[in-house]
């Protein structure tokens, strides 16, 4: 008898799930085609405000505050959104990097992402500069799932969730995260507690176990469309996804800082430049019986987007950027106690010199006081026998007064320490090569030269320690000629100190087997503090050139040239940055006759 009124109740209730079933998609059929909204953003870099600290001024197309303004736009004219982050979100300027990375407790970032209703966020590789208690501290933190389904710890568990499902309006999104494969090859041993595999097969794994249970399969996955490093496997590239998860309706890609907006196959892709300068926006439109019909992309650029002073009025935002800015003044103190200095230094003069051609650096074209200053603070620091460092920023500089942190924020923005290694004269000169790989090589005609547009400029090191020349005219392996150390020749077996920073060592030497030594020591502090202390020591600084570097091979003499370059500065001409200034060239254009 029991068993009867069991069975009874049972089939009640199975009855009742599917009249409720059935009712509820007459109900969603009733509505009609739903359009699902998605907002993407990548790379933020820490931009809360949308203000450039270490130039002390707000910015004109860039910041969270921004995006705000933009998603309270989108949320009043459509009721289904879904907002998602696909990294690089928690570094990138001193609010991140020198206050609330290194202090417990609340992150403005993370808090300001809570108060937007984020539904994800992808870890990007800059989210592992700082260890894995800042990955832990902030997974705390969010109210919202930190995804990352090609990462685990050594022990094989989970290290962030593969993937999320929000619903809206009866509609199942599937969220699958993907962080950068390459996190070890720049960060080393900060990520030895994690294993990286490859985006595509990890994405694939994912759309099998979700591809039933949802409507619309998103991807976000923090590297380039295309790979980076591994271009045979694909392992670190956007495209394998889409060559192995062809179904998956968005794609969200990140880490490469430039503009993606298309569509391939039946996938919508966006990316975006970095610092939240635009916002990727998918609209997804479904059917009745929720079969997605129609995909579209639009890339919206935030410049036309003012602040939102309500955002920038919560007592958290406003408390964060005004701390920001007290501790590059002097007026707060850094997040180990210590004071933060203010003004601690003058500059007699400008440091880099002035531009000849409108948007090529000097600063990489000849030996300047910005990066002797670098070097010599780097040798001083490890009693190394060379040192090697990049330029950042095409502006970076010290300009001629006072010296705050924001000016040395300005010309070394990466919270990287410095390490001590062993090389020989050969894999010195190994090194070298790789990074004058970044220019192009100078041809007959050229009157400029130009850089490789696929090798960032912060990829370039100079050096100190060593005299050398960079020949243009030889292509690249083969361009470095007459080194010499101590006014001799520089031998290939001869062993000298080399220092380079913790990014540089395993990105480069060691990620490209430049070098076989390993690092012997390793600063306490970071490169950035090592550059105050010197200034504050010294009081005055002056540029010091050694002038032990220069480019030859090149004729850039031309009647023409003063011509040519007039009409660069003042916009007539493009600037000619990934391509030489080449006088045939501007002939059979038309340009000069």
């Amino acid at each position: 008898m029991k068993r009867n009124r069991f069975l009874l109740l049972a089939m009640v209730l199975l009855l009742t799930v599917c009249i409720g079933s059935v009712g509820a998609q007459a109900a969603f059929e009733a509505q009609g085609p739903q359009t699902i909204t998605i907002i993407g953003t990548t790379d933020l870099h820490g931009n809360l405000w949308g203000f450039s600290y270490e130039n002390n001024s707000e910015t004109t197309n860039t910041g969270m505050a921004r995006i705000y303004s933009y998603l309270q736009e989108v949320r009043e004219e459509t009721p289904n959104v879904v907002l998602i982050d696909n990294g690089d979100t928690i570094q990138g300027n001193i609010l991140t990097d020198d206050l609330y990375n290194k202090r417990p407790g609340d992150h403005p970032i993370i808090s300001a992402m809570n108060l937007m209703g984020y539904d994800s966020m992808t870890l990007g590789n800059h989210e592992y500069n700082f260890g894995v208690g800042l990955i832990e501290r902030i997974q705390a933190l969010a109210k919202f799932p930190m995804l990352g389904a090609n990462v685990a710890r050594v022990d094989g568990t989970m290290a962030a969730m593969p993937y999320t499902i929000v619903v809206r309006n009866g509609i199942r999104i599937g969220i699958i995260g993907l962080t950068n494969p390459n996190a070890p090859r720049w960060d080393g041993e900060k990520v030895d507690p994690f294993t990286f595999a490859a985006v595509g097969p990890a994405t694939r794994k994912v759309v099998d176990i979700i591809k039933n249970k949802v409507d619309i399969i998103v991807v976000a996955a923090h590297v380039g469309l295309y790979p980076e490093y591994d271009e045979d496997g694909g392992a670190d590239g956007a495209n394998k996804i889409l060559e192995l998860c062809p179904e998956i309706d968005v794609l969200l890609v990140g880490h490469a800082h430039n503009l993606v907006n298309q569509q391939i196959g039946s996938t919508v892709v966006g990316g975006a430049r970095n610092l939240g300068r635009d916002v990727l926006r998918f609209d997804i439109k479904l059917d009745a019986n929720k079969k997605v019909v129609e995909r579209k992309v639009t890339a919206v650029d935030m410049a036309n987007y003012k602040p939102s002073e309500e955002f920038r009025q919560v007592a958290f935002i406003a408390q964060a950027h005004q701390a920001t800015r007290d501790f590059i003044t002097g007026g707060a103190p850094s997040a180990d106690g210590t004071p933060s200095g203010g003004i601690f230094g003058v500059a007699t003069v400008d440091f880099q010199p002035k531009n000849e051609i409108k948007g090529i650096p000097e600063g990489k074209l000849r030996d300047t006081g910005v990066m002797d200053l670098i070097n010599y603070v780097q040798l001083k620091n490890s009693g190394a026998d060379v040192s090697a460092a990049a330029l950042f920023a095409d502006t970076s500089d010290i300009k001629q007064g006072p010296i705050n942190y924001g000016d040395i924020f300005g010309i070394y923005k990466y919270d990287n320490t410095l390490y001590r290694v062993e090389v020989t004269g050969a894999e010195l000169k190994k090194y070298m090569e790789w990074s004058v790989a970044c220019y192009n090589q100078w041809v007959p005609g050229d009157i400029s030269i130009s850089f490789n547009p696929d090798k960032p400029g912060y990829l370039y090191d100079m050096f100190a320690g060593v005299d050398y020349e960079i020949d243009l005219s030889k292509p690249v392996g083969q361009r470095i000629v007459n080194v010499m150390y101590k006014g001799a020749p520089l031998k290939d077996n001869q062993l000298l100190k080399l220092a380079v920073n913790n990014y540089r060592y395993s990105s480069a030497l060691k990620a490209q087997n430049l070098v076989a030594g390993k690092r012997e020591w390793e600063s306490p502090n970071s490169i950035r503090d090592m550059l105050v202390e010197y200034i504050k020591t010294e009081g005055s600084i002056s540029p010091k050139f050694d002038d032990n570097w220069r480019i030859v091979g090149v004729d850039l003499s031309s009647p023409y040239r003063d011509e040519v370059i007039k009409k660069v500065n003042s916009g007539e001409i493009p600037v000619p940055y990934g391509a030489s200034l080449n006088i045939q060239k501007l002939k059979d254009a038309g340009i000069i006759k």
